[in-house]
């Protein structure tokens, strides 16, 4: 792990000080804990604060952590009904929102997992001049998307399966279960690391589903958005960017393909490309000590 910022670190980390910030009408459950420069954890589809616990103590000696459950994960509450679904700009507003409301108003380094790339890549180019750094951990990529049509009718069809399904009480009996199974099929360990109790609270519920609904069926939406404003809002110029892609090891040409893609993106962004093995998807379970130099190096 880098050392070279001795100035910055403290005897001991702080203890996590949590906070639940109305946002857009929405109750959101931030973390943050640590001393020195800020970093935004955002999680990918269907995570939660928890599932950064293993790298947060390998960054807390030397940075402000700061990280959230978007709406429906974790702790936060679900977006009113009336909310239109996940856009690219309006993630990138969230994250703004979260910075302000705990009084935070340096720059700091956004890091985003897997769809959330999309998300922190949006802020980095939205507001240059909150931003330090910008990582990407196996960050998803889409190139030249097109969304389906009906944005709407797909955000509506969503939040009906999740309406019927609650009703129903799949979340209730099911959604442990298939977090679980998920997390297990994204790690080379073939384990989900965060704790059980936390699992059982978070996805039995109905919010939890129709918020993974919601963001899937906007997914191919929110990245043709970010592909059209990298056409018309640069990212600044001497931004440290890393790409950080997740290698299980495995030649297959499933795996190449995946790493390819990564290396496209970096130099996409004029970005540091890096691979960390053995590692699934949930790279933050497989190999937390990687994701946080990457994290330190950027800045």
């Amino acid at each position: 792990m880098p050392s070279s910022d001795p100035g910055r670190r403290t005897a001991r980390p702080a203890v996590p000080a949590v906070a639940f910030l109305r946002i857009g009408g929405t109750p959101l459950h931030v973390r943050t804990e640590g001393s020195g420069p800020v970093v935004v954890l955002a999680g990918g589809l269907g995570s939660s604060w928890f599932d950064w616990d293993l790298v947060v103590p390998f960054l807390t000696p030397y940075r402000t952590v700061v990280r959230f459950d978007r709406p429906g994960y974790g702790l936060s509450g679900r977006e009113p009904a009336d909310r239109p679904g996940p856009t690219a700009v309006g993630e990138a507003e969230r994250i703004l929102a979260v910075l302000d409301g705990l009084g935070l108003g340096e720059p700091c380094t956004v890091v985003g997992h897997s769809l959330a790339g999309f998300h922190v890549e949006a802020f980095a180019r939205l507001n240059p001049e909150r931003t330090a750094g910008l990582v990407l951990l196996d960050g998803s990529v889409e190139s030249s998307p097109r969304p389906w049509p009906a944005p709407e009718l797909r955000d509506l069809a969503a939040r009906a399966v999740a309406g019927a399904a609650t009703a129903l009480a799949v979340p209730y009996v099911l959604g442990p279960t298939v977090r679980r199974l998920v997390a297990r099929a994204a790690t080379v360990r073939r384990e989900d690391l965060a704790p059980r109790p936390l699992v059982r609270h978070c996805y039995r519920t109905g919010r939890a589903l129709r918020a993974v609904l919601r963001e899937n069926a906007r997914y191919l939406d929110v990245a043709a958005e970010l592909d059209e404003l990298r056409g018309v809002v640069p990212l600044p110029e001497e931004l440290p960017i890393t790409v950080l892609a997740a290698d299980d090891g495995c030649r297959t040409r499933r795996t190449e393909e995946w790493l390819a893609r990564q290396r496209g993106l970096a130099a996409l962004l004029g970005a540091d490309f890096r691979t960390t093995a053995p590692a699934g998807h949930l790279l933050m379970f497989d190999r937390p000590d990687a994701v946080a130099s990457a994290i330190l190096d950027t800045r």
